[in-house]
This record gives structure tokens, C-alpha cells and sequence, in this order.
């Protein structure tokens, strides 16, 4: 069983490492969502929670970036190449969905989509409807924010427990979740059910600690959260603090990117 756990591990880093250039420059088209409430049902999971993510700056992402779930809560720089209208410096928004057009790698929200756009400039850059944009990845900040740990409704106490995973920083994927007992070494993997949310039906008792697997780029490691995150009484709905941040930088050894069009921005991406 250890073996296989390698195993399995190693295939997600490599699955990494293939989808890893996407902190190059990438050249599409976005559209917006005239329904601000149309992210809030996204395939994230985040329900209510997404409107107040990186300001209601949010995107439903094509199924490269989503990536089954793995792409929810990373971020993006996104600038429109309608000079006229639109900003050098752009926007950053956060994955909360799954965009399933072919016609375009992100669906904004309409806040997202106006930010695009030079001081005043907002109803002109809505006008388009379509945008020609280029893209990248950045790291999500969530301003000293941990990794924090949401009860889904759905869970049953002793015999199933579903969490949502909430303010991922950094650059990275969680790709492994593994509970346990506080104080114990027999550790349950959880599985991504959708989105953020990740479960299980192998529920130890008392209070527990997570343990999850990291990548940024082709590399993964072990973050620990080694105190009780959750408490032996916890409580559907309820948000607990694991303790950790997690800031990591892709550092992905990638072909060459073309970024020279993105070095008159005021970001110097």
C-alpha cells in the first residue's frame, strides 16, 4: 500500500510538471457573466463564499486550467489587448468555476471584466463583449490569510466528513489530503469529490490534523498541520484555521516562454 501511495504520488507531480507552463503568456479570449450570481454555483464549490474572493474578481476557466479541481483558487493576470480602452497592468482574477466554451480559456465576472479597462473606461471594455486578451498565472495573496478549512453540510458525523479548502496562496495545487487523529500516525486519505471539496468515509474519532500534498510547477511536498484543525465537536458549516500558509513559488522547468509583450506592463511580468 505504501508503495502504491508513491506511485500515486509521483504520477500527480508528473501531471503537474505536463500542465506546468502555464505561467508563460497565453493569448485567448474571455467573456463575461452579466449574472453575478452565476459564479456563486461555480464548480469550486464555494457557493456564497466566491462574492467576496479577490473582490468578486472571478473566472470560470476552461478544463486545462480547472484541471478536475485541482485549478480552483489560482490566480491570474488578465489584460485585454484593446489598447484604446484597456489597462497594461489589467486585472488578477481567482478560478472559482469551469468553463466548458471552447471559444474562450476564462468566463470573468462582470467586475473582473471592467477591471480590465482604463480608469473610466469600464462600460466601453463591457461594450466588447468578447475580449482578446492575453494571460498568466501569478500568485494568489490572500494577505496573511492561512489555509483554511470549511465543514460541508453534507457530513455526517462519525461515518463521513467533506471539507472545502479555502485561501490557497502561492502558485500551487493541492493535489493530497490525509486526516488523522491528533497524536496519531494512522492517517486516512481524502478524496477530491469536486472543485475544492474533498471527503471521506474513514472518519477517525476525537480531534483531527490534515496533512496535504503541495505542487507548484513539477514540485510537491508535505505541508503539515499538526495541531488540531478540527476539534472532537466540529460543526457542519463551521470554518476552522489549519495554521498553515502556503506562499510557494512555481519554479518549473518549462520551454522558453515568449513573454516580451509583457514587459511594458507596470508588473514587469
Amino acid at each position: 500500500m505504501a508503495a502504491f501511495g508513491v506511485i500515486c504520488l509521483v504520477t500527480l507531480f508528473l501531471a503537474s510538471s505536463a500542465t506546468a507552463c502555464d505561467r508563460c503568456v497565453h493569448q485567448s479570449k474571455v467573456a463575461f457573466f452579466s449574472n453575478a450570481q452565476a459564479l456563486q454555483s461555480g464548480a469550486c464549490g464555494y457557493g456564497s463564499l466566491a462574492i467576496g474572493f479577490n473582490n468578486g474578481h472571478l473566472a470560470a476557466a476552461t478544463p486545462s486550467i480547472y484541471k478536475q479541481g485541482a485549478g480552483c483558487d489560482a490566480c491570474f493576470q488578465i489584460r485585454c489587448k484593446n489598447e484604446k480602452i484597456c489597462s497594461k497592468e489589467g486585472t488578477t482574477v481567482l478560478v472559482s468555476d469551469l468553463n466548458q466554451d471552447n471559444n474562450t480559456d476564462f468566463v470573468l465576472s462582470s467586475r473582473a471584466f471592467m477591471a480590465m479597462a482604463k480608469n473610466g473606461m469600464g462600460q466601453e471594455v463591457l461594450k466588447l463583449g468578447i475580449a482578446d486578451v492575453e494571460y498568466k498565472r501569478v500568485p494568489c495573496d490572500y494577505k496573511n490569510k492561512n489555509l483554511a478549512i470549511r465543514v460541508e453540510e453534507s457530513s455526517q458525523k462519525p461515518n463521513y466528513l467533506a471539507i472545502k479548502l479555502l485561501y490557497q496562496g502561492g502558485q500551487t495545487e493541492i493535489v493530497g489530503v490525509d486526516v488523522a487523529q491528533v497524536g496519531s500516525s494512522n492517517w486516512n486519505s481524502m478524496f477530491r469529490n469536486y472543485g475544492a471539496v474533498w471527503d471521506t468515509s474513514r472518519v477517525p474519532n476525537g480531534p483531527l490534523q490534515f496533512r496535504f500534498v503541495v505542487t507548484a510547477g513539477f514540485d510537491g511536498k508535505w505541508y503539515w498541520a499538526k495541531k488540531s484543525v478540527l476539534p472532537a465537536d466540529w460543526e457542519n458549516g463551521a470554518i476552522y484555521d489549519s495554521g498553515l500558509q502556503i506562499t510557494d513559488i512555481a519554479q518549473e522547468p518549462c520551454s522558453p516562454c515568449d513573454n516580451s509583450t509583457w514587459k511594458d506592463s507596470v508588473n514587469n511580468f
